[in-house]
């Protein structure tokens, strides 16, 4: 049983992918099963990158005391 992929953290979702290049760079995959695990990785490095995404967008807000929403700028 596969595991819900948007269920996974980011940490998690690497770690997929890490293990998928590993498998794929020893270069002994069938053919067939090369392309699904090609297609898995894509899938994982989609989920990495809106999860980073995200994660920036959430850094770069500040929320004021009105509760306004703005753009984080260091004042120098």
């Amino acid at each position: 049983m596969e595991e819900n992929k948007e269920e996974l953290s980011f940490e998690e979702s690497l770690t997929k992918l890490e293990e998928i290049v590993k498998k794929l760079e020893v270069g002994d995959v069938p053919l067939d099963n090369a392309i699904d695990e090609f297609t898995k990785a894509m899938n994982f490095t989609k989920i990495c990158d809106e999860k980073l995404k995200n994660a920036e967008e959430a850094i770069t807000k500040l929320v004021k005391d009105n509760g306004e929403i703005v753009d984080f700028q260091i004042d120098e």
